[in-house]
């Protein structure tokens, strides 16, 4: 069975009725590592990279593992051009991937649940405006809001709502998480639980990949 075969075993629900397909020649994967990433590239070099268009959108699923033991995401291209300001980790991330929409075979990592993990789509979430609809969290407990939303974007969208957040220029990372049931996290200082939250042990958004590509592993 091919690749793409796998995902739609799997991911039935991605493909809508009549939707037109056309999937090319799988390949290896050509693109080298990424700087800083070292987790993610031993895991890239093993990859196999299926073009996919799936009605007029394009696609990559990239897929990896012995052929009873496939797994994989399907990503949006590469992007090259400027689509605004976000940490160092993501850019060399974009030179080499757009980032994933779906995935088959998968392990239980941070990744799980997520609709949109490191794409453009992600960053586009205005997060100033969804901290400012949950303000109340942190008035009705005499608090104020510890960090300037502007300073963060949204690297990944849980089926939810749920945001995982990166600061533009440090990557530290943060979840927002108002409705999650999410072991190892912790409240950010001068914030009530299911609010903002850190990553026990994933201060940054490297942390993050590096992490979830070693269980994809």
């Amino acid at each position: 069975m091919s690749d793409w075969g796998r995902f739609l075993r799997e991911v039935s629900w991605f493909l809508r009725p009549g939707e037109a397909v056309e999937v090319g020649a799988s390949r290896a994967w050509t693109r080298g590592a990424v700087d800083g990433l070292p987790a993610l590239s031993s895991l890239l070099a093993a990859t196999t990279v299926t073009p996919v268009s799936v009605g007029g959108e394009p696609y990559e699923l990239l897929a990896w593992g012995a052929a009873d033991e496939r797994r994989g995401w399907l990503c949006r291209p590469p992007q090259d051009g400027d689509v605004g300001a976000v940490s160092g980790a993501h850019e060399s991330f974009w030179k080499v991937c757009g980032g994933i929409v779906e995935r088959f075979g998968e392990p239980d990592t941070w990744w799980t649940n997520q609709n949109e993990v490191l794409t453009v789509e992600a960053t586009r979430v205005g997060v100033a405006e969804v901290l400012a609809d949950y303000a109340w969290l942190w008035e009705d407990n005499g608090l104020t809001l510890p960090v300037r939303p502007e300073d963060y974007y949204a690297v990944a969208v849980e089926a939810n709502g749920n945001l995982t957040l990166a600061h533009r220029t440090d990557g530290r990372l943060l979840l927002f998480a108002p409705d999650h049931a999410f072991a190892h996290v912790t409240p950010l200082a001068g914030c009530p639980p299911y609010s903002l939250l850190t990553l026990d042990h994933v201060p940054d958004l490297t942390g993050w990949i590096e992490q979830c590509a070693t269980a994809w592993r």
